[in-house]
């Protein structure tokens, strides 16, 4: 029990927060880590190593931004899971969220509800996707916006 302050919600906040963050680092590093090895292993890699440029400059450089593709993809379609109901977050906190009131809603036959849920959740899937495309165009100059 607190006294609504913005502190005391602070503190409340640190679990859940750490639970989702954990869980999406685990993912998104495991993404990473096979990204970079498949990377590191191509040709111009080698190339830029036989010429003689520094390994931190093939990396951060060369590397890292060809890595970061398969990382925008997965980066857009997570982010309706983060948005629309983390369901065990919820539940092991005790919060309301979207993830139990679609589970609630699903038990007590509430479709329109369940409907609501589902649209809001398939305008975050298109919302992630557009923004991963807008992303490649950053992170990949061969990316054109014209068609």
């Amino acid at each position: 029990v607190g006294d609504g302050s913005f502190l005391n919600q602070l503190h409340h906040l640190i679990g859940p927060c750490i639970v989702l963050a954990l869980v999406s680092t685990a993912v998104w590093s495991r993404y990473m880590r096979s990204s970079m090895l498949d990377v590191v292993n191509q040709d111009y890699i080698r190339t830029a190593r036989a010429k003689g440029v520094p390994e931190r400059q093939i990396l951060l450089r060369h590397a890292l931004r060809n890595a970061l593709l398969p990382m925008i993809t997965i980066t857009g379609l997570h982010v309706p899971t983060l948005l629309s109901g983390a369901l065990v977050t919820e539940t092991v906190f005790t919060w309301p969220g979207m993830g139990r009131l679609f589970l609630d809603s699903i038990g007590y036959r509430d479709y329109p509800v369940v409907m609501g849920i589902l649209m809001f959740t398939a305008v975050l899937v298109l919302l992630g996707s557009l923004l991963a495309d807008l992303l490649y165009g950053v992170a990949d100059p061969r990316v054109s916006r014209s068609g």
